[in-house]
């Protein structure tokens, strides 16, 4: 460790001559200091949080925000303490400075919970998303709680010590920290207990510990994946009778919706509507319908898994192949289109093409496309089609916070709608506006697909089945976007809307009863139905087939 050199000599001189007083401290001083920092300056939302839940059990108590704050010191001290040097301390406080306040940030601005999953969905965000979270209000954030610790950093002259002292000072600071760590729980235990099992969602607020523990979780999981390949599932899937008996070519779209919320979906009721030409469509609409998680990195993965939710094993479902797998295995000619931030995975090894300016002409702004640009040569397609082909098309749809940007002008019927990235100089009622516009977008997509499909009616038997991947959040209870753990999100980010469509000759095939399929569409579904419906609908045999999960099985004529 190069903190333990022989002599008491300064470290070199300040980036900042000139500009800053300055001071000397030992690394140990600098990481007590970090540690109080950040337990009384940015973790503002946990103590808000763990207060209000406390609160509601026992009534207000200063000796439980006292033991919390220790806690937090200590904690923190001990993790910096165990990660820098001398030589290291700075630029290690450095960094973690910048990534606590980019998570006090997101968590003051949006309710966001950075537990693994969310820190996943950050990792995997792209360049144009990104620019669009940007903000004056993270501007400011930054150089409160990055910037000022920074430039005191900057004009410190961290001092060398002895090789024994250095060592048993630092042993001293992490002993003290432990002590004060073991100490604060004990006198605290029995209501910190009861509030952490209560409330598992309050270790993820904790910053910047949160941060590290998450990212260094998802890092050794996408470690432990990377060193084996996927798991082929449905090895035994073929063809049924239905299907080898069907001369004409057949088609079936499956649409994933992108941030769309039951609660505003025209057909589910909503006060507005949002879908007024799905309205006018023979749709079959399943108002309600659970997601499987609350971000896209969890629900397209376990929505074409063959359990999903209900047995939720996040390592299985990302090690194992997916439904377009097992359809492709069957005989299906299978491709993925992409107007988002990929697959996830589900289509790895199968046929992807992205919406770019290239493909979808006259439809992209930057770097964004409408969702239009995905219809784009489907009808040619439709008229090559041969056997059974299924398409898969990821929207953009109503992805967050930029709603203003995901639909033409032309679709700006509600107003005044917030166009802002920074949904903080907007009113929720402008935020709604804008969010609804989207939606009616959507609508207009979603028509045109059907018509598409219908128009060629006469050469290709063709189906389509819509569902979002999760809902959002638009300021109630404080919450924006999307994200929160699925066990303790509001129905906003878990409800979604779940349509179908197919052409008479599709429903001839399949055996489809409509009325049947009326009535079971007012029963709850969910996720978990999407990989069994499918199957059933394109009557593809494998052990992997669950009955009770088809959404079509009851209403299907042998």
């Amino acid at each position: 460790m190069s903190e333990f050199l022989p002599g008491g000599a300064a470290s070199p001189r300040s980036p900042l001559p000139g500009l800053c007083l300055r001071f000397a401290a030992t690394s140990d001083q600098l990481v007590l200091a970090a540690g109080l920092f950040w337990a009384l300056a940015v973790n503002r939302p946990f103590f808000v949080a763990a207060s209000r839940a406390h609160t509601n059990a026992n009534g207000w108590s200063w000796s439980f925000v006292v033991g919390l704050a220790l806690m937090l010191a200590a904690l923190h001290v001990l993790l910096t303490g165990l990660l820098s040097t001398r030589r290291s301390v700075k630029p290690v406080l450095a960094l973690l400075a910048v990534v606590a306040a980019f998570a006090l940030h997101f968590m003051q601005a949006y309710g966001a919970v950075l537990d693994p999953s969310m820190l996943r969905n950050a990792l995997h965000t792209d360049f144009a998303e990104t620019r669009e979270l940007l903000s004056w209000r993270l501007a400011l954030d930054l150089l409160l709680y990055a910037g000022l610790p920074i430039a005191l950093l900057a004009c410190a002259r961290v001092q060398r010590r002895p090789v024994r002292r250095a060592l048993l000072s630092r042993a001293l600071l992490l002993g003290l920290a432990l002590a004060t760590l073991l100490g604060a729980l004990m006198w605290q235990f029995q209501p910190l207990a009861a509030l952490m099992r209560n409330h598992k969602e309050l270790r993820y607020l904790i910053t910047p510990a949160n941060v590290l523990w998450s990212l260094g979780s998802v890092l050794a999981a996408d470690a432990r994946g990377a060193t084996r390949p996927r798991q082929p599932i449905g090895l035994d899937a073929a063809p049924g009778p239905r299907w080898a008996a069907t001369t004409r070519p057949r088609v079936m779209v499956i649409v994933v919706g992108e941030t769309v919320r039951s609660a505003n979906w025209g057909l589910n009721g909503y006060a507005r509507q949002t879908t007024p030409l799905l309205a006018q469509l023979p749709v079959l609409n399943v108002p309600d319908t659970s997601a499987c998680g609350t971000s896209t990195e969890v629900s397209l993965p376990c929505m074409f898994a063959p359990v999903g939710r209900r047995n939720y094993d996040e390592a299985t479902i990302r090690g194992s192949e997916s439904l377009l797998h097992v359809l492709a295995r069957a005989g299906a000619t299978v491709q993925w289109r992409d107007n988002q931030s990929g697959c996830k995975g589900v289509c790895d090894g199968l046929p992807t093409e992205l919406v770019t300016a290239a493909t979808a002409p006259g439809l992209c702004q930057g770097e964004r496309c409408w969702d239009e640009g995905l219809l784009r040569g489907l009808d040619q397609r439709l008229q090559n089609a041969q056997g059974v082909q299924v398409l898969v098309l990821h929207m953009l749809g109503n992805h967050g916070p930029s709603y203003f940007r995901r639909y033409p002008s032309a679709f700006e019927r509600f107003t005044p709608a917030c166009r802002d990235d920074d949904l903080g100089r907007c009113t929720q009622g402008e935020i709604v506006n804008a969010y609804d516009n989207a939606v009616l977008y959507t609508d207009h997509v979603l028509a045109s697909l059907i018509a598409t499909l219908d128009a060629n009616a006469a050469k290709v038997d063709a189906a389509m089945l819509f569902v979002s991947d999760h809902g959002e959040s638009l300021g109630e209870k404080g919450l924006f976007l999307h994200g929160v753990p699925h066990a303790i999100a509001p129905r906003e980010q878990t409800q979604v809307p779940m349509l179908m469509w197919w052409s008479d000759g599709f429903g001839q095939t399949a055996g489809l009863d409509r009325p049947c399929m009326q009535r079971r569409s007012a029963e709850p579904a969910q996720h978990d139905h999407l990989f069994h419906t499918v199957l059933g609908l394109l009557d593809v045999k494998t052990a992997l087939y669950d009955a009770q999960f088809d959404l079509t099985r009851r209403c299907r004529r042998e």
